[in-house]
């Protein structure tokens, strides 16, 4: 009797730790990406101008080393450094699959033009 006492009071410790553990652990991993994804945070329109919409995003990536956030296939992802610092985006592959992708001229972005001809300008900043 004098020993099962102890015991079940270090029985109930060792419980109330691993719960502690279990949740310290769940609060830590909601909010967390996993390596190599991204995800949208905001995402803004605006379509006061005819024939003209303006979007911005925000994105928060959680890349690998020697990647950094870009975007492939017109979402947030992670991509090659070099893309970036080359500013040769089209390497990236930011355009939907049946669009052509161009450099601008002053290669501070990209266009991606649709088959029917509708051109989406990108510039980065």
């Amino acid at each position: 009797m004098q020993f099962l006492r102890p015991a079940w009071a270090l029985t109930a410790a060792a419980v109330c730790f691993l719960l502690l553990l279990l949740l310290h652990s769940q609060i830590l991993r909601e909010g967390q990406l996993v390596a190599g994804t991204c995800e949208i945070v905001t995402l803004d329109r605006d379509s006061s101008q005819p024939r003209r919409t303006i979007a911005r995003q925000t994105a928060r990536c959680a890349c690998k080393k020697e990647q950094i956030a870009g975007t492939t296939r017109a979402r947030p992802a992670c991509v090659d450094v070099r893309i970036i610092t080359s500013r040769q985006w089209c390497e990236m592959t930011p355009c939907l699959e049946d669009e052509g992708c161009n450099l601008l001229v002053n290669q501070s972005g990209w266009t991606c033009t649709q088959p029917g001809g509708r051109v989406k300008t990108t510039t980065v900043s």
